[in-house]
């Protein structure tokens, strides 16, 4: 709890996947993916409960393994390629009614801490905020971002660009990989980035999300180096 106020976590797997087949069980530095997800929930100081939202038989079984509970299964209606992600957290809110706030936690956030989940939290409650998304610095400052015409001309997206990168004003991306609002603010916008939302900062060391063979592969060089420096 935080604040006298009760919080449900919800850690949203489904079966399939196109950019890496069986992603939320794929081995990563000798755990499933998703288990690195419940291990930094599971030590949250303000979570009252943990649970899995899922289709697939093998993700919750695995997930119950690793100490996640798994109330119920997702219908597979709601665990389809085109299915809004907004979609399987009102459906747990639904079945896991009396929560006065929601945390979303994305499998494919193995470098989330729980400082960043904890951090999250802190940010909409102690803000009193309906809601707070994690970001991080892009990796491409989109001031430094351009268009190319069909003749292959570039022109830049932005005017006025600074000339220094020390002139640059700090901007942020959505990494996913941490999102809070308070449920009743979120049964009624039906999404998570709702008016007067609030970030939270992660470092881009943390912020890498699981699309490609290639981000599996970092995140692996990343997660055992990570092991080897403790």
């Amino acid at each position: 709890m935080i604040n006298g106020k009760s919080v449900l976590a919800i850690i949203p797997a489904r079966g399939g996947s196109k950019g890496v087949p069986r992603k939320n069980l794929r081995p990563l530095a000798g755990k499933p993916l998703i288990a690195w997800t419940i291990a930094a929930a599971q030590k949250s100081a303000y979570i009252d409960r943990l649970i899995l939202s899922s289709e697939d038989a093998e993700i919750i079984a695995v997930a119950k393994a690793w100490g996640c509970e798994a109330p119920f299964i997702r219908p597979a209606e709601l665990a389809r390629d085109d299915t809004p992600g907004i979609d399987p957290v009102l459906h747990a809110l639904d079945a896991l009614p009396g929560y006065d706030y929601v945390v979303l936690l994305q499998p494919t956030s193995p470098l989330r801490e729980t400082a960043d989940i904890d951090g999250g939290i802190f940010r909409c409650a102690d803000g009193d905020a309906p809601a707070c998304v994690s970001v991080s610095p892009p990796a491409q400052h989109p001031y430094w971002t351009y268009r190319i015409d069909e003749e292959g001309r570039m022109s830049p997206l932005f005017d006025n660009i600074p000339a220094r990168r020390q002139d640059l004003p700090d901007v942020y991306a959505l990494n996913g990989a941490v999102y809070v609002a308070r449920t009743l603010d979120l049964r009624h916008t039906r999404d998570f980035l709702m008016p007067g939302a609030v970030a939270f900062v992660m470092p881009d060391a943390r912020a890498l999300d699981i699309d490609t063979p290639a981000d599996l592969a970092l995140a692996e060089c990343l997660l055992e180096r990570k092991k080897c420096l403790q």
